[in-house]
């Protein structure tokens, strides 16, 4: 497996060669390299490299350009344009060369491994124990498990973290009620029970247990006493605790599976995986001087946090009556990530609302040693998922919409949809149920994937399973007609010929296939997924147009057609693994 230098790379170290030939003292010196309308990419950086020697722009770019070598090996020609800028086409030579080598590198398609990869702790999906999964958790789920996807390609080392909702004060009220109803989750088949069936008998508990605390005071003070009970790790009260934990997790690995994503029960280390380490946190905090004692609770103050009345907000690490908060678990959370994990990277996909508790912990644990410059953590903030009239995303009835429920009624349209054309392409029964499930899923992933992650994105179905426009749809249509013209291709090959001339279709979409690496590269660094589903729909409107510009079964020549078939099947290898990096599954035939 070789990694393959990009195009652009390659014209800027030539480039950088010729300016620091020309002007020593700009050695370094970035040529701001960028893709271009007027030729195939355009070089910027002369203009403020000549103010900064004195020297005329357009002169300088000269000197340089005499200095780059052009043929057919790389550089085509290089030209001055404007005040300074330099215009620089590739030959067709070396976009298919570059392109051949891709080929030949397997699934990684010629992209590098990072240079330095190092250890991320990755928190995202964070269900809570004994409720039901709404809207609100898919953001979490889909661009955590997009984050892992292409951090893992580059070869970091991940550590998937669900941070689950395991541990607190209704947990008295749920175990005093199972105990005193028995039972309440047994299951009706034996073994095999559904995660509808487990979610079903948790919610019926959960509403009569609160139903009972809520108006019977003797029953609210036996949970109120299970409560100290569960945190002083009493064997039987614990062992009840367990069921509600073992009972969610069936039904949180149905959801996930529904989502096609693969979560493993050891990446579940919910705030009760920390419990014996909070008072230690505490005592860290207290005797560094970071934290300190405020009418009884242990507190962490900031200069720029107030509240309306111009008091100090603190982040309490421990409340006056002994209990630990939010910010004693994810502190401790910290302390296991940085010390036991080796983590240099912490990264926290949570929304956008809690983006001052999460600053508080951070500079708190700055100010104790965790993080320092070579830890850091970072919040990948999210938006909020809206419905069609902009407001957030509820039911006719103003609940939250269930996130199996929303799952189900995606696949449903896409079926539909799918079932709509599988005459013309001989699907199954089986085939259109498996591709609706993969379109329906694959449609609301990337309808969230492909909105930066800040902002909040309108929530519309119909508009999610449509084959026009910026949906995943159009993309595993894109590589489904792919995949039917090769197997219709029947002798001819796909075959690279460097020697022949390309059309101008198809040097766009070699040069866009080209920049597949530097763009992982880039989303790995600002853990941003949105711009990968841009790369790929870019990817897919380049096939269109070659497709209309482009005859491939009936090109000109045999040569033409094997090269024409090189560049779709390399444009398929690449959409496959763009989408796969996304969660999304692309059918071989739809």
């Amino acid at each position: 497996m070789a990694s393959v230098t990009s195009l652009s790379d390659s014209v800027q170290q030539q480039l950088a060669s010729a300016l620091s030939a020309t002007l020593p003292e700009a050695a370094g010196a970035d040529p701001l390299l960028r893709r271009s309308d007027r030729a195939d990419y355009q070089a910027n950086g002369i203009l403020a490299l000549a103010k900064k020697a004195g020297t005329n722009p357009r002169e300088l770019a000269g000197q340089v350009v005499s200095r780059v070598a052009t043929g057919d090996e790389l550089i085509k020609e290089v030209e001055v344009s404007g005040p300074g800028f330099l215009n620089i086409t590739v030959s067709d030579r070396a976009i298919v060369a570059n392109l051949a080598a891709r080929s030949a590198d397997g699934e990684r398609l010629g992209v590098p491994y990072a240079e330095a990869p190092g250890t991320t702790v990755i928190d995202y999906a964070q269900p809570n124990v004994a409720k039901e999964m709404h809207v609100g958790h898919l953001r979490s789920a889909v661009i955590g498990d997009a984050v892992v996807q292409i951090l893992e390609f580059t070869g970091e080392k991940v550590v998937r973290r669900h941070h689950i909702g395991d541990w607190g004060t209704q947990f008295g009220m749920l175990i005093q009620y199972l105990d005193e109803h028995p039972g309440e989750l047994d299951h009706k088949g034996g073994d095999g029970v559904s995660g509808e069936e487990a979610m079903s008998n948790l919610d019926r508990l959960y509403k009569a247990a609160r139903k009972l605390f809520d108006a019977d005071e003797e029953f609210k003070t036996r949970a109120r006493r299970r409560v100290v009970d569960l945190q002083a790790g009493e064997p039987r009260t614990l062992a009840t605790w367990q069921r509600f934990v073992d009972e969610s997790k069936i039904y949180f690995f149905s959801v996930f599976e529904k989502l096609d994503m693969e979560v493993r029960d050891e990446d579940i280390v919910g705030e009760s995986g920390y419990n014996d380490m909070l008072h230690e946190t505490c005592r860290l905090l207290e005797e560094s001087g970071v934290a300190v004692r405020s009418e009884g609770a242990l507190c962490v103050f900031f200069d720029d946090v107030k509240g309306p009345d111009g008091n100090p907000v603190p982040l309490i690490v421990q409340k006056s009556d002994g209990g630990f908060g939010y910010a004693a678990t994810d502190l401790s959370a910290i302390r296991d990530r940085v010390f036991h994990h080796k983590a240099d990277t912490l990264l926290y996909v949570v929304d956008a609302r809690q983006a001052l508790h999460f600053r508080m912990v951070f500079e708190t644990a700055r100010r104790a040693g965790w993080l320092n410059e070579s830890v850091t953590a970072h919040q990948l903030a999210f938006g909020t998922i809206l419905g069609k009239d902009g407001k957030p995303f509820k039911t006719r009835a103003g609940e939250t919409v269930k996130l199996e429920g929303l799952l189900d009624e995606a696949v449903d349209r896409a079926t539909a949809v799918v079932r709509e054309k599988a005459g013309k392409v001989g699907l199954s029964e089986d085939e259109i149920v498996e591709n609706g499930r993969y379109v329906g899923v694959g449609a609301v992933k990337y309808a969230d994937l492909s909105t930066s992650a800040v902002r909040d994105y309108k929530f519309d179905l119909d508009q999610m399973v449509s084959l026009n426009g910026d949906t995943s749809v159009y993309l595993q249509y894109a590589y489904a007609r792919i995949r039917s013209i090769l197997r219709k291709a029947g002798e001819a090959r796909p075959a690279a010929h460097s020697e022949l001339e390309l059309a101008p279709a198809e040097r766009a979409l070699g040069l866009h296939l080209d920049q597949f690496g530097e763009t992982l590269r880039e989303i790995a660094g600002s853990y941003e997924p949105h711009k990968l589903a841009a790369y790929l729909y870019q990817l897919a409107s380049a096939l269109t147009t070659f497709y209309d510009q482009c005859p491939v079964l009936k090109a000109d020549t045999p040569e033409q057609t094997e090269n024409r078939l090189f560049l779709i099947d390399l444009t398929a290898r690449t959409l496959h693994r763009g989408m796969a990096l996304l969660g999304i599954r692309t059918p071989e035939r739809l």
